[in-house]
């Protein structure tokens, strides 16, 4: 008897529910981690209520992917990452929902899931997914107070994003203290150890609990005229507000001199508003933000913005179109446009992100030796291309979104003994603020150094 065919491949449905749209985004990624892509989920043909909560079971996924799998994998036989590819996918989604957020009935989460298991995987998983979600939610215990007191990890209490606990049965956190708090953090050991070596337990306790918060959205209104917009809240960094006001009502606030920008992104450029440069270049402008924060500390000089991405630097041409001072060219047009005449060389390079995991939720499983190898290389790199830019008497400001010193401090020292400069100012922000901390004292991270 000859065989039967294969049946075809499930082919993933279109986006119906907000679970069903997390899941399929979530679902790319689970053939990827830890190599995280920067995804969001397609909220098309939702409502604006279910959009919001395809992005909530997403974002709480991505951010606490260790601590979910830790707890699926005391329920599931096999183990989480031994499961397809969708099926991971569906049973972190549902485990999110039933951990990490509030309000969502329980027969809702399994029900769902079910049958998004029999969809997008075959129509026996929807048993396993029964099961194993019927425990999960079982060891659910009591939402608690603030998580612990500094440098605490309990065994039997996750931390929440409001600054709360939620109580465990039968899924404890391992014994050994740094693996414990790597699991409830949701942190690869290797960069809790960083931490623990350059800023102490305690540093590290601290920037591990701030990952975990809810970042606001911040403007810089430092040139806003004639102040901060309708639907700001004074934040406690000079020059900044938190936006309070709606999703929808925000790109309204928006204007040459009104930008979301966090107070920590704002500092390198401020470390240089003393200088009167007539030519700054923005050698690694991503989406502008510094940009036009450079056009508005200084007025009078003509700014040139360049990437090495395509798609940014359209995003940079399409945002600065028709400014008087901004100019967006190519990396190649840069050498020919600046090269020995540029005052001010802005070289925010790309890093770690190690002090925005609060924002970037995927960096931080990236985060690893041949991980930062490669951007030390690539950090010298942009650092010699920068210098050839500058003037005889101009200046480099390297900057970073980083906490780790190799990328900071080493780099800037490196610099400077080798293009034989000088560093006049630097200055390293750690995080601010913790889960359900007042939106006023949230801050990333930051490095910068003005070398002349």
């Amino acid at each position: 008897m000859s065989a039967e065919p294969a049946a075809p491949p499930r082919s993933p449905p279109a986006p119906v529910s907000a679970r069903a749209a997390a899941t399929l985004a979530l679902a790319r990624q689970t053939t990827r981690f830890p190599d995280l892509l920067p995804l969001r989920p397609d909220d098309s043909g939702l409502s604006p209520r279910d959009a919001a909560l395809a992005h909530a079971i997403y974002d709480a996924t991505i951010r606490r992917w260790i601590t979910l799998e830790h707890v699926l994998d005391a329920f599931a036989k096999p183990r989480l990452r031994r499961l397809e590819a969708p099926l991971r996918a569906v049973l972190l989604a549902a485990a999110a929902q039933a951990l990490l957020l509030d309000r969502i009935p329980a027969y809702a989460i399994i029900d769902e899931s079910v049958e998004l298991a029999k969809r997008l995987v075959r129509p026996g998983a929807g048993g396993l997914v029964n099961a194993v979600l019927r425990r999960v939610i079982a060891c659910r215990g009591e939402r608690g107070p603030e998580y612990a007191s500094e440098g605490e990890v309990p065994s039997d209490r996750l931390p929440l994003a409001d600054g709360g606990s939620l109580v465990l049965r039968g899924a404890h956190l391992p014994a050994d203290p740094r693996e414990r708090l790597s699991i409830a953090c949701s942190l690869p050991p290797w960069l809790l150890e960083r931490w623990t070596a350059e800023h102490g337990s305690a540093g590290a306790w601290r920037l591990a609990m701030h990952s975990l918060s809810e970042a606001p959205i911040v403007l810089n209104v430092a040139h806003a005229r004639p102040g901060p917009p309708k639907g700001a809240e004074p934040h406690d960094a000079p020059g900044s507000a938190v936006w309070v006001g709606s999703h929808a009502d925000l790109p309204a606030a928006l204007s040459p001199d009104v930008w979301v920008q966090d107070a920590a992104s704002a500092r390198p450029v401020a470390a240089a508003a003393h200088l009167r440069p007539s030519l700054v270049v923005d050698l690694c402008a991503g989406q502008g933000t510094k940009t036009r924060q450079l056009l508005a500390t200084f007025p009078e000089a003509r700014v040139i913005a360049s990437d090495t991405d395509p798609e940014r630097l359209a995003a940079l041409r399409a945002a600065f179109a028709g400014h008087s001072r901004a100019q967006v060219a190519d990396p190649a047009e840069v050498e020919d446009l600046a090269r020995g005449k540029a005052d001010l060389v802005l070289l925010d390079v790309p890093c770690s992100n190690t002090g925005v995991l609060a924002r970037r939720l995927e960096a931080r499983y990236r985060a690893g030796p041949e991980q930062l190898r490669r951007l030390l290389e690539l950090q010298r790199q942009i650092i010699a291309a920068g210098a050839r830019l500058r003037a005889p008497d101009g200046r480099l400001l390297y900057a970073t979104c980083s906490v780790e010193r190799d990328e900071n401090e080493g780099q800037a020292r490196w610099a400077a003994g080798a293009l034989r400069l000088r560093i006049e100012r630097e200055g390293l922000h750690l995080p601010r603020g913790s889960p359900g901390g007042p939106a006023r004292e949230y801050a990333d991270g930051s490095f910068h150094a003005l070398l002349g």
